[in-house]
């Protein structure tokens, strides 16, 4: 397809914090605009975790068709990188069909990935990705983030130190290159032949809290400590290094009660909530509504799309 075909289609990218009604809103736009929807969410790409990655359900999935939900085994390592590449080739692919397809997800660096392209990086080997994993499980987080203190002390300071993935994915590099992480970071922005359009959801934060709490509760209800225990045994992997799992595998441990664990997810995640939030709000293009706001959203991506 060429330039110029494709510079008539548009990507209209929904993000917010996780809870914030992004799936439902999604749904909406893309059944207005009668177009299929990609994710951008970095868990929900995994097969077997339905309930505690808020995967979209049976009935959500049969109105609209969806890409990257439930599309890799959980030992696949499906990196900004490798997610960059894939949803570029999609959106090729339903581009020849569609002039506007919906990007949904909270999952910032998988954003980024998809509109503004990624550093090219290294891949790790798989022994030291194992040996890493190994040593988040037995020292835990902060042993790694002080290694890569000294390996690394600018990017040290910029990094979530309570994200796991992005730890271990600097150390990573730093250790297979032997050069800085922050060093190989180029951060130069990809032009795209497609026009994006960024649409953010945020709420009062007692309403969204609340929302995450009434969700974590759901989730419980419909059996996400059944689901953890039925992945307990690959918990080294990378794609079970999330709120939801870590807690439940501390729980089966002895670590903590049940109850202890639950309230731990809701905690976890109304923190994962607020650095999403300031992730975002470093974005001048994203629009921002309340996601009840739903005719004012579709008013403006129809002055958007008129332009």
């Amino acid at each position: 397809m060429t330039a110029t075909t494709m510079s008539t289609k548009r990507l209209i990218v929904i993000v917010g914090p996780t809870g914030s009604g992004k799936t439902d809103l999604s749904i909406a736009v893309a059944e207005h605009f009668a177009t299929p929807i990609i994710s951008t969410d970095s868990r929900q790409f995994y097969r077997g975790i339905p309930i505690g990655t808020a995967q979209p359900d049976i009935d959500q999935l049969n109105r609209v068709e969806h890409h990257f939900i439930a599309s890799h085994d959980l030992n696949q390592d499906f990196n900004c990188g490798a997610y960059e590449v894939a949803a570029l080739q999609c959106l090729e692919q339903l581009f020849q069909t569609y002039d506007t397809v919906v990007a949904v997800g909270g999952s910032g660096l998988y954003v980024k990935a998809l509109c503004e392209g990624m550093d090219d990086m290294p891949e790790a080997d798989a022994s030291l990705r194992e040996e890493l994993a190994t040593r988040l499980r037995d020292e835990g987080l902060e042993s790694l983030c002080e290694q890569l203190k000294q390996l690394d002390p600018d990017f040290y300071q910029k990094v979530d130190r309570k994200n796991p993935a992005r730890v271990l994915r600097a150390l990573e590099v730093c250790l297979s290159t032997g050069r800085p992480y922050s060093e190989l970071r180029t951060g130069e922005k990809r032009s795209r032949d497609f026009e994006i359009i960024k649409i953010g959801v945020d709420m009062s934060r007692d309403v969204l809290y609340e929302r995450i709490d009434r969700r974590v509760n759901i989730m419980i209800e419909q059996g996400l400590e059944q689901e953890a225990r039925s992945v307990n045994h690959l918990r080294h992997l990378n794609s079970l290094q999330t709120v939801g799992y870590r807690e439940m595998f501390d729980y089966f441990d002895g670590k903590i009660t049940r109850e202890e664990a639950i309230e731990l997810i809701k905690r976890n995640s109304r923190r994962y909530a607020k650095r999403q939030l300031t992730w975002f709000r470093r974005d001048p293009e994203i629009e921002w509504f309340n996601p009840s706001e739903r005719e004012k959203i579709l008013e403006y991506l129809n002055q958007r799309f008129a332009h």
